[in-house]
């Protein structure tokens, strides 16, 4: 029996603590939808995504406004575009891209991942092709987001990739330097990227999973922080340590899980289809009060970097994840602690005051979710730099067997210091210092690929 204290504590995060479902994504399987030429294959992707999803946005605000939980986000997932595009040179990839947006634009959805190829193990025509599209297919669009998996614990890290993707950044910044290189923002390198992922710009829709699928993204950095100053005021002198705190943390990420899984299985169950994942993480944005940033605060480093910052994201992420997923029958994608720079206000600010480094940020991609997210660096740093911070978060979920990701975002004619601002929640922020560019494009040339480590062998 749920008791009346919960219920008003539910009501109170929801109306004074920002908590709200962050993203509620479906997923659609296209591999159906190949023909003999592009055209055809354009159609079918619009046929099909618009024949599935077209209710989603409806019946997502519709069930917010039943329950009074607010819906931030729809979006679609669709199969890695690499596999449905097989065969196809890279304007047909394009005008996949461009159909893709087309869809998604018909249906109202905010935004839509999975223009999208796994390259772990070897690269095909296909991910080349698609590669090859990506600048054009991101600028050309709207709605569409990209991703590239370059690693797995199994496989290793395929080094040619990461050194093409450095590339790629690039010229996806340079492209849109119009719009302080926001292409580049559209797109992440991940290592180990899950198929259920409701979050974007790395969402897709794995090819293990249901034709059509409903997975949801819970939020609630804001609703963390509030209970932890309200335990601390509770204590009052008292004893108080690390551990009671984050139990606080568990407790509360026990209620928005459920909070997010009872609005997925109602939209899944609305619509028809199978419910998929919640996805725990604790994304922020850049509205005051809604930061992971503040949590550290909170937590007692009185700048953001400072020494200890690692240990309480480490004590985050886990807390997070053993709330929630006592919570819910399905958890997946991600589920962690986020820290996108330009989304967290709170980060941003570190950054900007020379706290928070881009090599501290590295540190605390080794026991949170993702990596190096939305992090602005200056448009002068040379494509084998970036290949090699790309490098060096691949490594970490390689051997961690956790799923890392880079998404940086050289902001053109800009360097250290300066600011940049991309609106809405890709939020703005001070341009990081990339110490040490240029030196690293000896390891880059080399290319080949990282072997995997001993621990992959498990069979």
């Amino acid at each position: 029996m749920i008791r009346s204290d919960q219920i008003l504590n539910t009501v109170h995060m929801i109306q004074k603590e920002n908590l709200d479902v962050r993203a509620v994504t479906m997923g659609i399987s296209l591999l159906d939808c190949h023909r003999s030429n592009v055209d055809r294959t354009c159609q079918a992707i619009k046929d099909k995504i618009e024949a599935n999803a077209a209710k989603l946005v409806a019946t997502c605000e519709a069930i917010s406004t039943e329950y009074a939980i607010p819906v931030v986000n729809k979006r679609i997932a669709v199969t890695p575009i690499a596999h449905v595009g097989a065969g196809f040179d890279a304007a047909g990839f394009v005008k996949i891209a461009q159909a893709l947006d087309a869809a998604a634009t018909a249906v109202g959805v905010d935004i839509l991942g999975g223009f999208s190829a796994d390259v772990a193990a070897g690269m095909t025509k296909g991910d080349a092709a698609l590669i090859e599209a990506i600048p054009e297919a991101l600028t050309s669009t709207q709605k569409v987001c990209a991703s590239v998996n370059v690693g797995t614990t199994r496989a290793g890290i395929n080094m040619d990739a990461v050194a093409r993707l450095g590339q790629t950044i690039k010229i996806l910044a340079e492209q849109s330097a119009d719009q302080g290189g926001f292409g580049a923002a559209k797109f992440v390198v991940f290592t180990n990227q899950p198929g259920d992922n409701p979050f974007m710009a790395g969402a897709i829709h794995g090819l293990e999973q249901h034709e059509v699928a409903i997975n949801v993204g819970v939020s609630g950095p804001g609703v963390i922080a509030r209970a932890l100053e309200r335990k601390i005021a509770e204590a009052n002198g008292d004893n108080l340590g690390l551990h009671d705190l984050a139990d606080e943390i568990k407790r509360t990420a026990f209620r928005v899980t459920r909070s997010g899984e009872l609005i997925g299985r109602r939209v899944a169950k609305a619509l028809g289809v199978p419910f998929g994942v919640v996805d725990l993480s604790l994304a922020p944005t850049p509205n005051v009060g809604d930061s992971i940033g503040e949590i550290l605060k909170i937590m007692g480093v009185d700048a953001i970097g400072a020494p200890g910052s690692t240990a309480i994201i480490g004590m985050l992420n886990d807390a997070v994840k053993k709330g929630g997923s006592f919570a819910s029958q399905s958890v997946g994608g991600l589920s962690g602690a986020f820290i996108p720079v330009c989304e967290d206000q709170v980060l941003a600010d570190a950054v900007g005051d020379g706290s928070l480094t881009l090599e501290k940020l590295e540190a605390m991609t080794s026991v949170c979710s993702v990596g190096l997210d939305m992090i602005a660096i200056p448009g002068s740093v040379d494509a084998s730099t970036i290949a090699a911070i790309i490098a060096d978060e691949m490594v970490i979920g390689m051997i961690n067997s956790k799923t890392t990701a880079v998404r940086v975002i050289p902001v053109p004619n800009k360097e250290a210091g300066e600011f940049v601002s991309f609106g809405g929640l890709f939020g703005e922020s001070a341009i990081a210092q990339v110490r040490n560019a240029g030196q690293s494009s000896r390891f880059i040339n080399f290319g080949g690929k990282i072997p995997a480590p001993i621990h992959s062998l498990k069979n």
